[in-house]
């Protein structure tokens, strides 16, 4: 593999480093910087920005407002993305439904919702997983019952990512209940507000709001608002999660987290000298660094070779390892922060904020080895997909 960029590549990659530092506002990316919460407001700027520049969704095809970049180009955009803490384009819009309307809908379909889609005037959510068909997504029992021109939907999803913000919900559903479990799903959209839906939240370990259960009682949704064929949904479903598993690497943004890290360990005090100069944490950051040098050089090879018409099952390795990597900054900064990282009354906080928001974002980050298909599952299709076991 070429490991040096060429000047063409230098000269895009600092364009977009530019870019990303000058036209994204600053107390935006600082607040992703330091783990603070944005507000819808926050995401929708961004993406609104990135849009109007031709940065949001840059693997779309061309006619939908993608470019045509090689694969390096398209791994700087990202990777540039993540160093400046700029929020990454909706994953639901610009990962997961708009490329599957892109490969798999109908003109009509495409010319509906993929605009509006990049410019995220519709806020899409996922409706795939259940209460009895997470990892094993293919087990879902949510219904839809063919009825004239229209589709009727009864069941539940849960752990919804912010469906609470969302206009739309692209809906894996069970169109043919007496085939195969993989082989009678179907993949429909339809609006939030639909008479039937009903949202309710989720309140997670780290006290936030961030998921949610939906509910669906005989929702009618037009026909036309299926996406490709009736019981083709699951094809749908796994070119859709291989686009995630390689979107939620996240080495850029682990990189900085560890960045961030550092420049706490500087601060506190440690013998003579710093935390960051000890000699056992100092050699515990220099093994993370090594494994994200690893993971970024995987992840290289993956979009280098991505033939863009079906997943990689390597994929799964990028997912697996930068779930693994991304906890292993959190506990990183969890143990930097010590005690202080207790949570305690308002009123009596003496503890940097960014102590107290290392327990909370210690415990978020668990679902990163859980959602996008758990470790477990990655391990699977690692043994049966790449190592023919």
């Amino acid at each position: 593999m070429k490991l040096a960029l060429s000047p063409d590549e230098v000269k895009f990659r600092d364009e977009l480093r530019e870019f990303y530092r000058t036209k994204i506002p600053a107390e935006i990316r600082d607040r992703v910087k330091y783990g603070l919460e944005l507000s819808r407001d926050d995401i929708v700027t961004t993406h609104r920005i990135l849009n109007e520049n031709g940065l949001a969704v840059p693997k779309w095809p061309v006619q939908w407002g993608g470019q045509d970049w090689t694969p390096m180009q398209r791994h700087l955009w990202e990777d540039e993305m993540q160093l400046a803490s700029v929020p990454e384009p909706l994953t639901f819009n610009a990962q997961m439904i708009g490329p599957v309307i892109a490969q798999f809908g109908s003109e009509e379909l495409k010319q509906r919702f993929l605009p509006p889609t990049a410019n995220l005037d519709i806020w899409w959510c996922q409706g795939f997983s259940e209460p009895d068909a997470g990892s094993d997504l293919a087990s879902l029992r949510t219904t839809a019952v063919r009825d004239g021109d229209s589709y009727i939907v009864n069941g539940q999803k849960i752990w919804t990512t912010l469906a609470q913000y969302a206009d739309w919900i692209f809906c894996l559903v069970r169109t043919d209940p007496a085939a195969k479990k993989q082989a009678g799903i179907s993949m429909l959209l339809f609006d939030v507000k639909t008479p039937g839906v009903t949202i309710r939240p989720i309140k997670l370990i780290d006290g936030h709001h961030e998921v949610n259960e939906v509910f669906f009682e005989n929702v009618r949704v037009p026909a036309d608002q299926l996406v490709g064929e009736e019981n083709m949904g699951w094809t749908y479903a796994k070119f859709l999660l291989g686009n995630e598993r390689t979107g939620i690497t996240g080495v850029g943004r682990t990189k900085v987290k560890l960045g961030v890290a550092k420049e706490y360990a500087a601060q506190i005090r440690s013998g003579s000298g710093t935390l960051l100069e000890d000699p056992v944490f100092a050699s515990r950051v220099a093994e993370i660094e090594n494994e994200l040098l690893a993971l970024e050089l995987t992840l290289m090879r993956v979009v280098s070779n991505s033939t863009g018409d079906k997943p990689n099952p390597a994929s799964s390795v990028l997912k697996l390892r930068g779930s693994e990597l991304q906890q292993a900054v959190t506990e990183l900064l969890l143990d930097i922060a010590g005690p202080d990282a207790l949570p305690v009354n308002a009123d009596d906080i003496a503890s940097p904020g960014w102590a107290q928001r290392s327990g909370p974002g210690y415990l978020n980050y668990r679902k990163t080895t859980i959602y996008g298909g758990s470790s477990e599952v990655q391990r699977t299709i690692i043994a049966s997909t790449i190592l023919g076991l």
